[in-house]
């Protein structure tokens, strides 16, 4: 009976091990999920995880612009001249971060995790032209101009569509 005992014990423990380490196989083979980035207009907001992101790495000028010409997957509505706001996760902040408007950078680098836009009219007629529908907009995490005007370090871009919500 004892033998029975230790067998049965012994199994277990195989078993418990075996359970253990597919575990830690399944854990193991999932990515870690990107900082977040946050928009919101009025009472509607929408969050979203990096088109790209390299772990923070530099993702380098070129792969971050391409990146922030992507459609955006997440879209909001944005009626005439309201307040848009944008949140980040605090590592985002530690970098810095710049609002881009389809692929270009249209402010400074921000170090913080809020920022609001007041009054706005992103939607605004330009030259004749008709107000657009639509506006890709990106997060850009950055670091802060050096002396040649020129951002060092690109390590991540979070897409979001803007919808005219003109009548």
């Amino acid at each position: 009976m004892t033998m029975m005992r230790s067998v049965v014990r012994r199994r277990r423990a195989v078993a418990a091990a075996g359970a253990v380490s597919v575990g830690l196989l399944v854990l193991s083979a999932c990515d870690k999920p990107t900082p977040r980035a946050t928009v919101t207009v009025g009472k509607s907001s929408v969050s979203a995880e990096a088109e790209c992101y390299d772990g923070g790495d530099n993702l380098g000028q070129e792969k971050a612009k391409k990146c922030a010409l992507k459609k955006g997957s997440d879209s909001i509505d944005v009626p005439q001249s309201e307040t848009l706001r944008i949140g980040v996760d605090p590592e985002i902040a530690d970098t810095g971060w710049a609002l881009w408007i389809n692929g270009e950078r249209v402010t400074p680098v921000y170090k913080t995790t809020y920022r609001a836009f007041d009054g706005v009219d992103l939607f605004a007629e330009q030259q004749g032209q008709a107000a657009p529908k639509e506006l890709e907009i990106s997060i850009v995490e950055q670091d802060k101009p050096g002396s040649t005007g020129e951002s060092k370090a690109f390590n991540g871009v979070w897409n979001f569509k803007l919808v005219n919500d003109a009548e």
